[in-house]
């Protein structure tokens, strides 16, 4: 086959060279000076129209030959690469000035203690009290993480205005405006989102400016959903990356958060991107004087040459244990707020009318608690998440014996002395007071995420942790007497690392942590915590984002999960419905008229035939219901009265519409209408009635015909095809007689039976093409000739046929 093909097709192109070749030839080569001629002179009627034609010409050049030698997709996940760093610096420089702002004011007011506290908790209140308002008023779908709905979007499932412009400026004002409030609220999830709305928006910029792959409509109704689907993961990979300066991290993490099952392909664009975001957000924090040289976001300084003992191991799995418990519990403590909220209804109510006001009780209620010359002092709440973070990491141990004297002052280290209470209630005070505060705050209508709240408390366990295991071994657990203090900094590390891939049953949190502090040295420690702590949240709770995807009630289908190892043995054949109600290719109206009148389905299936039973698609009552019409309607009976006319040569003697009727030829009209008796054992009955009408209401008149041209559902919006429709006597219109009995009911009621057989009377109709045709059928005679129509095969031509996008075989297990 191969060898014959491309032997045709070079004897084609040799025979129509040759062709080209003997013409030119014979023309005396003034083809190809005509062809030259003609461009030049489209060329100078170019410049005369517009002397800048030559320049976009050259431009438009120069721009197809870098797309076909760099490709589309570079120059897409660079521009996007470069956006989102610009976005996450400049959101990062906001979020600092905001928080510097707060505690100036704060440092300001020290004369007076009432006037610190109405200035500390006043200034989150208005930032967070915008925030929710400029959401709620711009885009609502702003609220929130974002993770949960990219999962469904990259499921297929389309969430309307949720990748529009007004989102994206929602979006990021009011992300900005509720991190520089200083509530426990995080970045990352966010970012995803806003990702995803760089990458739609560039989209369409580049449709108008390249054209190519980004003409279709971009992410939203758009045809190529596949190519949509690459992009958002590339995009939600750039949101992790620049978030945290972790490239590898980010890619990884979107992989596990926002898909089930991931493309190799699409490895490339994320890594691509996420690198080349990473970078340029770091050079951006060079370039401000924030950072000498381009190093991690929190740079730690831990041995290299004996970073931990090998005893240790034990304390660390323990520590991976405890953040799994935790991590199951902070899902279910975020959770039962919102249930509990949501079953309140007064409350609930309430909240609805007053959507401001939860969101500022909630800021008053944390920021009354992080006051610092109050309840603030035992729990270092003047800290920011970034100092804290700083702090927390450090790998010098804070005290000996856990008593305050002994206690060093470094950097921000004295926000957790305290000269009543120790470093240990105060970690602890932290770790409960940060737990509730942020799976409260997580709840606020505003946009945010809880990725890193949890993650300072990770770090902050495994702290407590770390300064536990210092003062018990004071001198290390090393037994060859060489003395290797243990470094707390490290148990941060690995609980921060623990406790957020609980929370959000990811184990890539781990590589995040490597590239957030620049060292690897505990590298197995934190993956034996991390696989732990998911192990154990895994069994006990969904992860945050699943179960927000609960809380919202977003179409999207669960995993089956771990420990269910029953529910990989379901097959289709288990809980598949066998008595499906088909129709094949073959089927005849007669068949399509009693599948309509003995079942209620929305939908049926279209199959091959019965012996293959291939399915096809499915198809709507409703079109269904057209198909009938149309083939028993009055206009495919009076084309059939023409073509029989036209065939015995009468409609040459077919009177005339416009004239009077005669006394003794009365032009006369048949109305048919459906019985209101809805038993499907009786059929369709109808009730005729024969009366004298006027020429204007006898040329007025139109059958009603459903429309075959109607909207077709997608496969993800159709209601089951088991369902009901709420109008069951939408198909008894389908016929014009009766299909058990040739007789007819007048509207007094029912006639004797001398009577039941009325005379014929003729009926005068107008075609659509002004060929009058006078029907002479009486309702014997239509019955029959529907009779005849019915027994013909169905024409699905005009028919709209959903297509089928997979089918499930019996075999098939639940799992695939």
């Amino acid at each position: 086959m191969y060898g014959r093909y491309t032997q045709e097709l070079g004897v084609y192109a040799k025979e129509e060279a040759a062709r080209l070749r003997d013409g030119g030839v014979r023309d005396g080569g003034g083809l190809r000076r005509n062809t030259s001629v003609r461009s030049r002179a489209a060329d100078l009627l170019e410049y005369e129209k517009d002397p800048c034609a030559k320049c976009q010409s050259c431009a438009s050049r120069c721009q197809k030959f870098l797309i076909s030698r760099v490709g589309e997709d570079w120059i897409f996940l660079i521009l996007l690469g470069l956006l989102m760093a610009l976005v996450s610096w400049v959101m990062d420089y906001a979020i600092a000035f905001c928080q510097e702002a707060q505690k100036w004011m704060y440092g300001g007011l020290d004369s007076n203690m009432l006037l610190q506290y109405i200035a500390w908790v006043t200034y989150p209140v208005v930032l967070i009290t915008f925030s929710a308002g400029f959401t709620q008023i711009l885009a609502p779908q702003a609220v929130g993480s974002g993770i949960p709905e990219m999962k469904t979007i990259l499921r297929g499932v389309v969430l309307k205005e949720y990748l529009t412009f007004k989102t994206f400026v929602a979006k990021v004002i009011g992300l900005t405006c509720a991190l520089g409030s200083g509530m426990p609220l995080g970045k990352e999830g966010p970012f995803v989102h806003v990702a995803s709305l760089c990458a739609a928006l560039l989209s369409k910029f580049m449709a108008a400016l390249f054209g190519g792959i980004y003409m279709e409509e971009a992410f939203e109704g758009s045809k190529n959903e596949l190519r949509n689907t690459e992009m958002l993961s590339a995009a939600c990979a750039v949101g992790v990356g620049c978030c945290f300066a972790a490239p590898i991290g980010g890619v990884l993490f979107s992989i596990e958060v926002t898909s089930t099952f991931f493309a190799v392909r699409n490895y490339w664009r994320g890594f691509f991107a996420a690198t080349f975001s990473a970078f340029i957000f770091r050079v951006l924090a060079v370039w401000n004087q924030e950072e000498e040289t381009i190093t991690a976001l929190f740079k730690t300084r831990f041995r290299l040459d004996f970073p931990f003992d090998l005893q240790e191991l034990p304390a660390f799995a323990i520590l991976g244990i405890a953040c799994g418990f935790g991590g199951a519990l902070f899902v279910y403590l975020n959770r039962l707020i919102v249930e509990c909220m949501r079953k309140q209804k007064t409350i609930n109510k309430f909240l609805l009318r007053k959507r401001l006001v939860y969101p500022a009780l909630v800021t008053l209620l944390v920021s009354t608690l992080t006051f610092p010359p109050g309840f603030g002092q035992f729990m270092a709440g003047q800290l920011t998440q970034h100092e804290s973070l700083v702090a927390l990491f450090d790998n010098r141990t804070w005290c000996r014996q856990g008593v305050a004297e002994e206690f060093d002052y470094i950097s921000h280290h004295h926000a957790w002395k305290h000269p009543q209470v120790n470093v240990f209630i105060t970690l602890i005070l932290f770790i409960i007071m940060k737990f509730w505060m942020s799976a409260v705050a997580t709840t606020m209508p505003v946009p945010c995420g809880a990725f890193m709240p949890v993650f300072l408390i990770g770090a902050a366990f495994g702290r407590l942790v770390g300064e536990i295991m210092a003062t018990m071994f004071p001198d290390g657990i090393h037994a060859d007497g060489t003395v290797y203090p243990i470094v707390p900094g490290g148990y941060a590390v690995v609980g921060a690392a623990a406790l957020s891939g609980a929370v959000t049953h990811t184990v890539s949190t781990a590589v995040i942590v490597f590239e957030l502090t620049g060292q690897i040295s505990h590298i197995l420690p934190v993956m034996i915590a991390v696989i732990l702590a998911n192990a154990v949240a895994q069994a006990l709770q969904p992860s945050l984002y699943d179960s927000i995807i609960r809380i919202k009630k977003l179409p999207y289908l669960p995993e089956l999960g771990m420990g269910h190892h029953e529910k990989y043995n379901i097959r289709v054949e288990d809980i598949m419905v066998r008595d499906v109600r088909f129709i094949t290719l073959n089927s005849s109206y007669r068949d399509l008229q009693e599948m309509l009148l003995t079942g209620q389905l929305k939908t049926l299936a279209l199959v091959e035939s019965r012996d293959s039973m291939i399915l096809l698609g499915s198809i709507e009552r409703l079109q269904l219901q057209s198909l009938l019409s149309l083939q028993l309607g009055r206009q495919r009976r009076l084309e059939y009265l023409r073509q029989l006319a036209q065939d015995n040569g009468t409609n040459d003697h077919l009177p005339s519409l416009t004239t009077d009727s005669t006394p003794s030829s009365p032009c006369t009209h048949t109305h048919l209408n459906a019985s209101a008796n809805t038993s499907a054992r009786q059929g369709v009955r109808f009730l005729v009635s024969t009366q004298q009408i006027s020429t204007e209401e006898s040329s007025s008149f139109s059958p009603v015909v459903s429309n075959v041209q109607l909207p077709l559902k997608s496969a993800l919006k159709t209601v089951s095809a088991i369902s009901d429709t709420e109008t069951p006597n939408s198909s008894q219109t389908l016929s014009c007689a009766d299909q058990d009995k040739e007789l007819l009911e007048s509207p007094a009621g029912p006639a004797p039976p001398e009577k039941r057989k009325p005379k014929p009377k003729r009926v005068r109709i107008s075609m659509a093409d002004s060929t009058e045709v006078e029907d002479c059928m009486t309702p014997s005679d239509i019955a029959e000739w529907e009779e005849q129509q019915l027994d013909e095969p169905v024409d699905f031509k005009n028919c709209k046929i959903d297509p089928a996008p997979f089918q499930l075989v019996e075999q098939t297990s639940l799992h695939k």
